[in-house]
């Protein structure tokens, strides 16, 4: 890809959201291989769907021939941006920040190549403030920051607004990411910034930072948020928000947030996150307008997320899950996965000893779950190949189920008909 087509393909997407010279830009673009740097703030030892955005785009630029550098906010992490931000965040210790950074750091992996001498680069703008004392940064670099462009900053000036008010050190924020963009140029020739709209003022505050004291001309640009057609930010659910880690967010679950997603903001979630191209985009905007009730861009979307986020081990088990509520059968799944895959399932809680010597009677198992209002009506069930346990047909009557019923560590999952589930859930021995 040139760098022609790389901001071509920025525009159709719609994420030049702001650029401070995108005549510049192109320029400098032209001159041959450009280093760009994002920001990420460690507030969590994962990453959620709202840093797919910044990922995305320095995975767009590497895949253009430019160097990224991922730059995780060890030091200004200590402080937090309040940048859209109502209140200031609790400060974390010093070992919480380098959990997190560990865990940001590895799941970069997946989307960046850091491989050889021009791979990406996967820095920690503590390394470099750790041993900056306070007088040598205000001689340095406070100097150059007016209080009057710092004032009227929106980030600034919304929080001075609001009842929460700003603390010097939330106000300190804005001098500190300035400062990163200035010692990237020095150190790695990086002229180029990128962030989400919130970003604005930070990024043009090192630009300005950047001619004072460097005397270089640099470049920002910023995406927009990942947010629904109704304004509301995306990556949450009534349960939280959608983590990129396996452990907090299941392949099942991540697979199903984004086929979920409403038609009026699908396609915008394909242009803002995936590679698909511009053919392939215009095809499934065409097919979701003609029969929205396919759900087809939704489909192609869940599965290219789940496929790059938690590769195809990933994605085989999203689809698995996803069988299941259809009939598939079930195995080798655990509790979580089936607490997920069922999650508005009603279920039964029974004591792990009557699967034991003569074991579960089903047509008991069948009533206790609530799928019958009595005996008769589940031996009626049963005896017209109606009941399943674990999705496989019961073909008895006097059918009793046992400790190698149980489709995980505790849970059974029992149906009746197509479409009426019910867990049984035994205790742990």
């Amino acid at each position: 890809m040139t760098t022609t087509d790389l901001l071509s393909e920025l525009r159709w997407r719609g994420l030049i959201h702001q650029c401070t010279d995108e005549t510049g830009l192109g320029k400098l673009l032209s001159q041959g291989r450009q280093t760009i740097y994002i920001g990420f703030d460690p507030t969590a030892t994962s990453l959620h769907v709202g840093g797919l955005m910044q990922l995305m785009m320095l995975r767009r630029f590497q895949r253009a021939g430019h160097r990224p550098i991922a730059l995780v906010g060890g030091a200004t992490g200590m402080i937090g941006d309040p940048s859209g931000k109502s209140e200031e965040r609790n400060l974390l210790s010093a070992e919480d920040l380098q959990r997190n950074v560990d865990g940001v750091a590895s799941q970069m992996r997946r989307f960046l190549d850091f491989d050889g001498s021009d791979g990406a680069l996967l820095l920690n703008n503590f390394d470099w403030m750790k041993s900056y004392s306070y007088l040598e940064f205000l001689r340095d670099v406070g100097k150059n920051f007016p209080i009057g462009q710092m004032m009227g900053k929106e980030s600034v000036r919304s929080r001075l607004e609001s009842e929460a008010g700003l603390s010097y050190t939330e106000f300190s924020y804005m001098l500190l990411q300035a400062y990163d963009f200035v010692h990237l140029t020095r150190q790695f020739g990086c002229r180029i910034q990128g962030g989400g709209s919130d970003q604005w003022g930070n990024i043009t505050a090192g630009i300005d930072l950047g001619r004072r004291m460097i005397g270089e001309q640099l470049f920002g640009l910023t995406a927009p948020l990942l947010t629904t057609s109704d304004g509301r930010k995306m990556g949450k659910t009534e349960s939280g928000a959608i983590w990129l880690d396996r452990d907090r967010t299941s392949p099942y679950a991540f697979y199903q947030y984004w086929f979920r997603v409403e038609d009026a903001d699908v396609m915008r979630c394909i242009a803002f996150l995936t590679e698909i191209d511009h053919e392939e985009y215009l095809s499934l905007k065409q097919e979701t307008e003609a029969d929205p009730g396919k759900r087809t861009a939704q489909k192609r979307l869940a599965a290219w997320m789940t496929q790059l986020v938690h590769g195809d081990e990933g994605l085989a088990a999203a689809n698995q899950a996803s069988e299941i509520l259809f009939g598939g059968e079930i195995d080798r799944l655990t509790d979580r996965d089936l607490t997920e895959i069922f999650a508005d399932v009603p279920s039964c809680d029974l004591q792990r000893e009557s699967l034991r010597g003569e074991g579960l009677w089903i047509v008991d198992a069948v009533r206790q779950a609530g799928l019958a209002a009595s005996s008769g009506e589940a031996r009626r069930a049963i005896q017209e190949g109606g009941v399943y346990v674990n999705n496989r047909r019961v073909g008895e009557v006097d059918r009793k189920l046992s400790e190698t019923d149980l489709a995980s560590e505790t849970v059974m999952v029992l149906r009746k008909g197509k479409r009426n589930y019910a867990l049984l859930r035994f205790a742990a021995k």
